[in-house]
């Protein structure tokens, strides 16, 4: 297979792009998403393509996030090449967003992250009994960015919340049940679902609604009560409070998850998915994770987090502020202000 880090064609009326990093999960980098902009960008007036399909090479997973390494030494500098890759990033998003041609995103294996962020927008989401999927920004003291505090807030319930601030891990019964995903697929059918899918490219909801299967009792619906109240509060602190109450294995469970994050990526993460769950438009939300994410990759909890979890793999971060208390509304407010007109995220033309 070729080198390139992705790879775009038009098969048969269908605009093709293929993850193509597989060492490294596919995770994203600015190339990355500047290919996969460029590819968009010519199809979208091109009469000949009727749809995109996404894929990846590889079993290992559709793509595991961002390039984090890179991230974090810009933000340990001037954070210039990290914001480059946001602008880049998130326009990549909202393009998908808003394209008038159905996309397919077949999501197999892990999805994390950056992955969500060029999955969630596709109209047709195929998970296989291979998907992980997973917000887990808060361990890195990072927030789910790429769209999370627009798809999150969206959720059935309070269940977005938690899976931010838990960074909780879900298979395919729990994704399709909650709608993240829209179709599930056994993995040892890609092939012939990709076929179809080239066979029948003006309709790919079709193809994946006659191709779908069952992907079995979500193990979710257990908890779906607990998680409704138990996360509907504004503040964090409230939430570990009512966590304590219950005192369930299930709320312990939680909350012991909950103390291991960063106490400031937890009231940030709170406030975009309560901020982004008002917007009007994916714009604006990504308008705001533009802001914040500029501010969020310079802080101690972010450079410490990445040290902890993908540089020295100690998973012992020493987090700053320690405790929920120790993050004042004053410190979330400056990470929220707004950014100079000059230097606001605005999408493509």
């Amino acid at each position: 297979m070729s080198e390139a880090e992705v790879l775009t064609r038009i098969e048969n009326g269908v605009g093709r792009i293929t993850l193509n990093r597989p060492k490294a999960i596919h995770a994203l980098n600015r190339s990355m998403c500047e290919i996969m902009t460029q590819a968009l960008l010519g199809w979208r007036g091109d009469e000949a393509v009727k749809s995109v399909l996404i894929d990846h090479a590889g079993e290992r997973g559709f793509c595991a996030g961002g390039d984090i390494r890179m991230i974090a030494e810009s933000g340990a500098g001037d954070a210039s090449e990290a914001k480059a890759f946001f602008l880049a990033e998130y326009r990549l998003n909202h393009l998908m967003f808003d394209y008038p041609k159905p996309i397919t995103a077949i999501v197999d294996g892990i999805v994390m992250g950056g992955g969500v962020g060029i999955s969630e927008p596709a109209r047709v989401r195929i998970a296989t009994e291979r998907t992980t999927y997973a917000m887990p920004e808060t361990g890195i003291g990072l927030f789910p960015d790429v769209g999370g505090g627009w798809f999150l807030p969206r959720l059935p319930g309070q269940t977005g919340v938690w899976l931010a601030l838990t960074g909780a891990r879900l298979k395919a019964a729990d994704t399709v049940a909650l709608g993240i995903h829209t179709h599930f697929v056994d993995s040892g059918a890609i092939g012939a679902l990709t076929e179809e899918l080239l066979a029948a490219p003006a309709d790919p909801e079709a193809v994946a609604d006659r191709m779908s299967g069952d992907a079995g009792t979500a193990p979710l619906g257990a908890h779906r009560e607990a998680i409704d109240r138990l996360f509907a509060f504004d503040t964090v602190e409230e939430i570990f409070a009512a966590l304590e109450a219950d005192g369930s294995d299930w709320a312990m469970a939680q909350l012991a998850a909950l103390k291991t994050k960063s106490p400031q990526s937890l009231k940030v993460t709170l406030r975009q998915l309560r901020t982004g769950g008002t917007l009007d438009s994916f714009a604006q939300n990504m308008a705001m994770e533009y802001a914040l994410g500029g501010r969020v990759v310079r802080t101690h909890d972010f450079q410490e987090g990445v040290r902890a979890v993908i540089v020295d793999k100690d998973n012992a971060p020493k987090w700053s502020p320690a405790t929920l208390e120790g993050v004042t509304d004053a410190m979330v407010d400056n990470l929220f202000a707004p950014l100079p007109d000059t230097e606001e995220w605005t999408p493509l033309a």
